[in-house]
């Protein structure tokens, strides 16, 4: 399984629809200081379930929908799509191309898409749990994050082993089941 494109419109800086390919192996993306590159992994890490405004560098869920410019007006809704391929079937779904898509409005509504078919954000935090890539995963690494690992407590450190393992699904299952 690989990203092979993220496609935006009206997430953060970038205001006009951007469409970043990537290919298999190590993709670095580069730029100036304030150039977006942040944005990014925002973008990703945000489709992939991310719930924090803070962690996405913001106050309130809003902050993401791009606020507006001196040559543009303010947008009033975010978009953010993932293409993967999935030929592999490394995701737990018999497409071997999965695209997911979250969209936030400026009213707060949220909508959330597995391959242009409505979806719960459950669904596609479940969908990505022990895949190796979701919004806490180890494949996404932003600014900050090493040293955080470092620090944590040897219990937030386990959680980190066991999803990396793979058990973490499992575990979680347990959980809610035995709180119903």
């Amino acid at each position: 399984m690989f990203l092979k494109r993220l496609e935006s419109v009206g997430f953060k800086s970038f205001a006009e629809r951007i469409n970043i390919a990537f290919v298999p192996g190590v993709t670095a993306v580069v730029g100036p200081n304030g150039s977006g590159k942040s944005n990014i992994t925002d973008a990703i890490r945000w489709v992939l379930g991310e719930q924090s405004a803070k962690s996405l560098r913001g106050s309130k869920m809003e902050d993401i929908i791009f606020q507006g410019s001196d040559t543009r007006k303010r947008l009033n809704v975010a978009e953010v799509t993932l293409i993967l391929d999935n030929s592999q079937n490394h995701l737990p779904i018999d497409y071997d191309e999965v695209s997911v898509t979250r969209r936030v409005y400026r009213s707060g509504e949220s909508e959330f898409y597995i391959n242009k078919q409505a979806c719960r954000l459950k669904d596609i935090v479940d969908l990505f749990m022990d895949s190796g890539l979701g919004k806490e995963a180890f494949s996404i690494i932003s600014q900050g994050k090493v040293e955080e690992i470092l620090s944590s407590k040897a219990e937030e450190r386990r959680t980190i082993f066991e999803e990396a393992a793979g058990v973490l699904k499992y575990k979680q299952r347990k959980k809610r089941q035995n709180s119903n």
